[in-house]
């Protein structure tokens, strides 16, 4: 069933409320109270209408009754004042007033899904099996699938393909037959008390194979944050588990078979094998644009692997892949969309190049406003604090993205915290963040100049001494123009240190 009103759709089969064509992302309970106000347009809802329909009866606060209606006005173009299609009642309730039409949903097509990254979230088991509990698990599910369609490059089963397997004994192989899909997510719930246990692992559909497996426990205080929090911790996680996973299947594949996409994964694998493989990646990445000029994650990375060059000091014309890069990252915001990903690269490149930094951060502002879970935004976001003169706020990103991701490399975000402390004066703090941030990569240059730098701050000379013949044995740039750094004290702090501990060779 699909009721149309102005240039708004609300597909009931499918769950989704659809502007001008695009998907208006919604929580679950938002969506029900949408169609609840929409069903009941005849006539005034109560509070009591709502609870009793929406959440079961459940006791709701008022803050959080009047926030989901905020949010229904919101996703319909409405607000409090205009009340153009929302109308409140004084002391009675509220009223759908908008013009609707009514209609059967058209037949979905059951043509094969495209060639891109697939995931089915299976419902999950309502351990102890209290009826009560149900709505719980439910809703964990539903916000699960919300955050996961957040990821551009994911194609994700609609809720009630997926839901049809609720109460049933299923074989993941199957499922993936049914669905079309190359993974499955699967979990339980478990209550105690005030207290739950959410447990999921990710499938290989095909082979059965389980990619990752997690944990997450919570207080029962706030179910609404609750699911939210739990959510994006997964959708997070889920990411870079799968990228791994993909970049794994295409490896598989005859190199005589590639197409922009598995060009793009054996990139995106070399970018964060070792620092030495970023001209490779490179070259690779221009083989996917050549194929595809459009292919906006593919020009972000190459633009990001222009800026490696540079940083890394393995650039064979500095002045040529700074022009490139930013030529790069600009075509790829022409074709972003709303793409997170090609957001937050293009503005990592961008402002090493040079542009306005608070404007980039805008726009991984933006890129992280579409997905709240994507790891490599806030490892970016932390980037561009700490070359702003913001280390408290990139330490506080960079750990956000370490959180998200804690098993699939995203970025480097000791290097990041490392230098944060160090351009807060907390040298002590910094060098343990430092020598985990070399382990992560032993061939990327950034923290050994910070390390470097550090140990002629805290006057020792002879480690510090160390540190850059480690360094020179990577890269013969040692001391950089850090012109990204836009704090003059804390580019100074840094190349003084340096001067230091490497004398008048640098």
């Amino acid at each position: 069933m699909q009721f149309s009103f102005g240039d708004h759709v609300l597909d009931l089969d499918r769950r989704e409320l659809r502007r001008s064509g695009e998907v208006v992302a919604l929580q679950p309970q938002v969506f029900d109270l949408l169609v609840y106000l929409v069903r009941n347009r005849d006539r005034v809802v109560s509070k009591d209408d709502l609870l009793a329909a929406v959440w079961g009866g459940r006791i709701v606060s008022e803050s959080t009754l009047t926030s989901r209606i905020s949010a229904v006005r919101r996703a319909v173009g409405d607000d409090g004042e205009i009340q153009r299609l929302i109308r409140t009642a004084h002391r009675k309730g509220l009223r759908f007033v908008g013009h609707v039409t009514e209609a059967p949903a058209p037949p979905r097509p059951l043509a094969a899904l495209p060639d891109k990254p697939s995931i089915a979230v299976l419902p999950f088991a309502n351990i102890g099996g209290d009826p009560e509990h149900e709505y719980f698990a439910d809703g964990i599910v539903e916000e699960i699938i919300t955050a996961l369609s957040r990821i551009r490059w994911l194609f994700v089963i609609a809720r009630n393909s997926s839901f049809t397997y609720k109460g049933r004994a299923v074989d993941v192989k199957q499922v993936g037959q049914d669905l079309n899909v190359r993974y499955v997510l699967e979990g339980s719930v478990r209550k105690a008390g005030q207290g739950v246990r959410i447990s999921a692992q990710l499938i290989e559909a095909a082979s059965g194979a389980h990619l990752w497996a997690d944990r997450f426990d919570g207080s029962l205080d706030d179910v609404f944050e609750l699911q939210d929090k739990i959510a994006i911790d997964v959708a997070g996680i889920i990411e870079p588990a799968l990228q791994v996973a993909e970049t794994a299947r295409v490896a598989k594949r005859p190199t005589d078979d590639l197409t922009a996409y598995d060009l793009y994964l054996r990139a995106y694998a070399m970018f964060f094998t070792s620092a030495r493989q970023i001209p490779d990646a490179l070259r690779l990445l221009e083989q996917a644009i050549e194929r595809d000029p459009g292919y906006g994650p593919a020009l972000a990375w190459a633009a990001v692997c222009c800026l490696r060059l540079c940083m890394d000091g393995r650039s064979g014309d500095i002045e040529a892949d700074r022009r490139n890069g930013a030529e790069y990252a600009r075509r790829s915001l022409q074709v972003a969309g709303d793409d997170p990903g090609v957001f937050a690269n293009a503005a990592l490149a961008l402002a090493y190049f040079g542009e306005d930094i608070g404007a980039m951060m805008t726009l991984v502002d933006r890129a992280l406003a579409f997905n709240p879970s994507f790891a490599r935004g806030w490892y970016v976001s932390a980037c561009l604090r700490l070359w702003a003169g913001q280390p408290e706020v990139a330490i506080e990103h960079a750990e956000a993205s370490q959180a998200l991701s804690p098993r699939a490399q995203v970025g480097f975000s000791f290097t990041i915290i490392g230098g944060a402390h160090f351009f807060c004066g907390r040298f002590g703090e910094a060098v343990p963040k430092l020598l985990l941030a070399i382990q992560e990569d032993p061939d990327y240059p950034p923290p050994y100049r910070y390390l470097a730098s550090c140990y002629a701050h805290l006057r020792q000379l002879d480690e510090a001494r160390d540190i850059v013949r480690r360094l020179r044995a990577i890269t013969p740039l040692v001391l950089p123009s850090y012109d990204q750094i836009r704090n003059a004290d804390h580019r100074e702090l840094l190349i003084s240190g340096l001067r230091s501990a490497a004398g008048e060779a640098c």
